[in-house]
């Protein structure tokens, strides 16, 4: 990468840059294997560190006047912008992400920061009436005191800072974990634009790691709140450490969404679509369009136009060519999406395009005569293919969405919005997205799923302002009064 010395190369961030014990890791390029440099890597006593740090940091943070914040947040958005060359350039090495879409989440993370700047500013709390003469009552959002973040390799920086700037807009201190394979543009990087911003020492901490730090995170007392996206067996074991604990978390998880056809779509439309939610990143979206469930009449024109654009999208390593698809973030990832493919046509699925694996890289593929008991249908694939599914009224479509055990997201397709609507009042999912695809996100709207992909817990607009606070009732009498007692 030509890097000189960079500080995060030997040292953690526990509000100022470390040096720490853990051992160093390498950072692999997914699309040729080479070790771009190496990382420090936290051990499970620099969380105990960071936890004293922040609680000693936060009241000072949770006390400085709401425009400090606010502008401290400001300047973290504008060094996104300023320092965009490099990070993308991370993103796109570090986790095979094509410029298109380093650029696309850079964008959304910087909204993500100018969003989280204008919370401070908001109504904390409300005022309720009382029986009691005299008695005012006061019900107010307060910090949860230190929030831990852990953040997937698949859009490192976006789904980590969705959580740490609206936390640390509610007066919070933050520890992040990045992913292992996504510990600098997701991490360091991040450690260095708000340290830059102006962020008080102590506030955040960037604590790269493996699962042993993020378990010591989870289970670490003075640690108040999880923010956890990932995957649903590992958040299934968060949310179960949490419950014992009485700690909230907010969990994002896995998705296998559907996206349905109905015989009177657009299929021009529908396709472009369906292409986009399944194959945008290799489909390593937790939104991706998994399950393409299509009305039998129209599933051979709709089955033609999505392979016809797989067949157009050219895969390949994103920092040397132009590419739509880069390579998936390792070897093993590669082999398990070509296993669920072969089980599938094992089992009577037919590719109609792609089903070729060349290392890490797998091409656009589009399975056709998919049915509900075959891996292809049931399991979250995170790669680049789209199976379909036939069926033949409403009723059918609305079974096949909720036989699964997610509910992140689904996308209906009909010329009839209100009969889309009125699918969308019976399918268990927690977005529906109409004449749209599966992978959509706006910073001002809250996020998140039913089922196994999550708890009720939401990201985004007002949401962050419950979801990162707990609340407060102080009554107030000017008097004291005396009880029978």
């Amino acid at each position: 990468m030509n890097e000189t010395s960079p500080i995060w190369k030997d040292k953690i961030y526990l509000g100022q840059w470390q040096t720490a014990e853990g051992p160093q890791a390498a950072v692999i390029e997914p699309a040729t294997g080479e070790v771009l440099t190496k990382v420090q890597t936290a051990t499970p006593a620099d969380v105990g560190r960071a936890a004293r740090i922040a609680n000693s940091a936060q009241q000072h943070w949770a006390t400085l006047p709401f425009d400090q914040k606010a502008e401290i947040l400001r300047r973290a958005a504008a060094l996104l912008k300023e320092r965009a060359e490099e990070i993308n350039r991370w993103n796109i090495r570090e986790c095979g992400s094509t410029a298109a879409k380093a650029e696309w989440e850079l964008q959304v993370t910087y909204e993500q920061a100018q969003m989280a700047a204008a919370l401070p500013m908001q109504p904390n709390g409300q005022i309720f009436p009382s029986s009691m003469p005299g008695r005012r009552n006061y019900w107010k959002r307060v910090p949860i005191g230190t929030v831990g973040v852990i953040a997937p390799w698949n859009f490192p920086i976006l789904l980590a800072m969705r959580s740490v700037f609206p936390a640390l807009a509610m007066g919070n201190c933050v520890i992040l974990k990045p992913a292992p394979m996504s510990a600098i543009c997701g991490g360091a990087l991040m450690a260095e634009v708000l340290e830059a911003a102006g962020l008080p020492e102590g506030v955040f901490h960037v604590l790269p790691g493996g699962p042993e730090v993020g378990e010591a995170l989870v289970q670490h007392s003075d640690v108040g709140m999880i923010s956890f996206t990932g995957s649903t067996a590992v958040g299934e074991k968060i949310g179960e450490t949490c419950g014992r604990m009485l700690k909230k978390c907010a969990l994002e998880l896995g998705g296998n969404n559907a996206m349905v056809v109905l015989e009177d779509a657009d299929l021009e439309a529908a396709a472009s679509s369906a292409a986009w939610g399944a194959f945008l990143h290799q489909g390593q979206i937790c939104m991706q369009a998994g399950r393409h469930l299509v009305h039998r009449s129209v599933a051979e024109k709709y089955m033609k136009k999505l392979a016809d654009r797989a067949a157009r999208l050219v895969t390949g390593n994103p920092w040397t060519q132009q590419v739509h698809l880069g390579p998936l973030i390792n070897e093993a990832q590669a082999k398990r999406v070509e296993e669920i493919v072969n089980r599938s046509v094992a089992m009577g699925a037919k590719v109609v395009a792609g089903g070729k694996r060349d290392g890490n890289f797998f091409e656009a593929t589009v399975l056709s005569g998919v049915t509900p008991e075959m891996p292809a249908f049931g399991e979250e694939i995170f790669g680049p293919v789209a199976p379909i599914t036939l069926f033949d009224t409403d009723e059918d479509a609305i079974a096949l969405v909720n036989v699964s055990s997610y509910g992140l997201a689904a996308a209906i397709h009909s010329t009839s919005t209100e009969r889309a609507l009125r699918i969308a009042d019976r399918i268990k999912v927690g977005m529906v997205h109409i004449n749209d695809q599966t992978v959509n996100n706006e910073f001002q709207v809250p996020f998140g799923g039913m089922g196994r992909s999550g708890t009720s817990g939401r990201f985004g607009g007002p949401a962050n302002l419950d979801e990162f606070t707990t609340t407060q009732w102080v009554s107030v009498m000017e008097q004291g009064i005396q009880y029978p007692f």
